[in-house]
């Protein structure tokens, strides 16, 4: 590919970065609420400073998800307008396996859980395994609690967990000898390297398909919910 961009807003974290002919820029801000305003500047400046425009590029890799509601629709939303008026083609890429890819620090065979907090007491995991220089979806992302992962990883004990759910939980997450890698996120500059593979898979869509990846249709607690779990956490955790 002579030219890809590639970005994420699924976190809190907004994640841009332009590959052109080995040249690769990336920028970096807040995202959550904020991308929806700042996106579309940001990689306008990112396609000025590197003297390309819109046309120029082979494809247009997104964040797909899952992750915040906003974030996703977003750049779902980004993605499309912007391949629409170039006439190009988007990449789909899953948020989670950005993140394992941004952990990823070998090109030995192995396998990765992907935990990022999915808020409401809940985590979006999934499970990969890098193989032959890339990846394979061992299980696709799903929604799941700390309860229902830590019996999982009682059974099938790993070797790699990466995000930010290690931090939301803590301990509560049961990792046993596993590397851990609290601080990955879907950043955009892992996604080139999964775009790219997508690309000489045949993977790339047409704009119309720049579509999130939902595995919950839910975005918020009732009253009596949030009153109930909080009435279930110890009094130490309520104090605070």
């Amino acid at each position: 590919m002579n030219a890809l961009l590639a970005f994420d807003t699924a976190t809190e974290l907004m994640s841009i970065a332009l590959a052109v002919r080995g040249d690769v820029r990336v920028v970096e801000s807040a995202g959550g609420a904020q991308a929806s305003a700042s996106l579309i500047p940001a990689v306008m400046r990112l396609l000025g400073e590197a003297g390309v425009t819109l046309r120029e590029l082979d494809a247009i890799a997104f964040g797909r998800g899952p992750g915040a509601f906003t974030g996703l629709r977003t750049a779902c939303s980004v993605a499309q307008g912007l391949a629409f008026g170039a006439g190009k083609p988007v990449l789909p890429i899953d948020s989670l396996l950005a993140v394992a890819e941004d952990a990823r620090d070998t090109d030995q065979a192995h396998s990765a859980w992907v935990a990022m907090d999915a808020r409401m007491n809940e985590i979006y995991v999934a499970h990969y395994a890098f193989e032959a220089g890339a990846w394979r979806t061992l299980e696709a992302p799903f929604l799941t609690t700390a309860d229902a992962l830590n019996a999982r990883w009682r059974v099938d004990a790993p070797q790699l967990v990466a995000g930010n759910a290690l931090i939301a939980f803590g301990s509560q997450l049961q990792t046993g000898t596993a590397r851990l890698a609290p601080d990955a996120l879907p950043r955009a500059r892992a996604m080139l390297t999964l775009a790219a593979t997508l690309w000489a898979q045949g993977g790339a869509l047409d704009a119309a398909l720049a579509l999130p990846l939902y595995v919950r249709d839910k975005v918020a607690q009732t009253t009596l919910e949030r009153e109930a779990l909080r009435a279930a956490l110890p009094v130490v955790e309520r104090a605070q």
